[in-house]
């Protein structure tokens, strides 16, 4: 007989069947049937599949009372009570690492979208437009980059800007003593320094508004901005009020605070690019994740760590 497990996430039908075969899957990826397992059928299960913008909270552990494990999908765990699972004797396990390279890929798609301004572009062509009647978009070689957050996925972004002959900057909560680049200690001072920015930073509390007013205006008229982090980490009513007035000259975003519902302020605003964080996600990634799940639940039922810890 399979062991239960409570899955709070959306699952293609393939990670759901690929899931399956070791686990009996007790399905709740909305609000209501959440509520519904964790009251009654998920009592027994021992582990949950999350991730970091869905999370579970102190409350939801206390009403499973058997549980060890928490699996978050992707490196994200913001949203999971990590204090009351560590007082409580309960692990934690990430998938770190198994989409940086999707995420970096993603973030470079953006910053080349937002500064040459190919959704629009698009819908210009379609329309009948032509060149000379559009105004000409800034190239993307040569110009400073600044990463905020240069953990592993910073790195990546780092690697590919070097084929745009990119300068690149980071803020970091501690200048890192294996790269050579140019380091800030406040990101106010990278955005001044910077053409661009690209927050790669994780969400919580101590990141929230990091970017702020003062932030977007030193990035200034001429600036981009892209955000492949969280969205609690942009203030976006500072955001959308900058891209209205002149203050900044782009946006891209796959993160916002209002997810899953869109940005309401930057809808209408043609300057900016939006993806429904989806970053992380392509097949290649989405199976590592799966393959990272499944052996971070054998090796702790093994009475191992788990592979990739918070």
């Amino acid at each position: 007989m399979k062991p239960p497990l409570l899955v709070l996430i959306h699952l293609s039908d393939s990670s759901f069947a690929t899931i399956s075969e070791h686990y009996d899957i007790l399905y709740a990826p909305d609000k209501q049937r959440r509520a519904d397992m964790i009251a009654g059928p998920a009592k027994h299960v021992a582990v949950v599949l999350t991730n970091g913008g869905t999370g579970l909270t102190a409350d939801e552990m206390r009403a499973l009372p058997r549980l060890q494990l928490v699996c978050a999908f992707g490196a994200g765990y913001e949203n999971v009570d990590v204090g009351h699972a560590e007082s409580a004797g309960i692990d934690i396990a990430t998938g770190a690492g198994t989409n940086e390279d999707c995420v970096a890929d993603h973030a470079m798609g953006l910053l080349l979208a937002t500064v040459r301004h190919i959704p629009a572009l698009d819908q210009a062509t379609r329309a009948g437009g032509w060149r000379d009647s559009l105004p000409l978009q800034p190239q993307v070689t040569g110009k400073r980059l600044g990463i905020v957050g240069l953990g592993n996925i910073g790195k990546k972004i780092a690697r590919r800007a070097a084929g745009f002959d990119i300068d690149v900057g980071y803020c970091n909560r501690k200048k890192r003593d294996d790269v050579d680049f140019h380091y800030f200690p406040d990101v106010a001072q990278l955005a001044a320094w910077a053409d661009f920015i690209i927050i790669a930073a994780p969400g919580g509390a101590d990141t929230k508004h990091l970017v702020s007013e003062r932030v977007i205006n030193e990035l200034g008229p001429q600036g981009y901005l892209v955000n492949i982090g969280r969205g609690s980490i942009v203030d976006t009513a500072a955001l959308a009020a900058a891209l209205r007035e002149g203050r900044l000259a782009g946006a891209g975003l796959d993160v916002y605070e209002s997810e899953p519902k869109p940005p309401q302020e930057l809808i209408g605003l043609s300057n900016v690019v939006l993806t429904p964080h989806i970053a992380g996600w392509s097949p290649e990634s989405i199976d590592a994740s799966v393959q990272q799940f499944l052996r971070n639940c054998e090796e702790h039922f093994a009475a191992a760590e788990p592979v990739v810890r918070a």
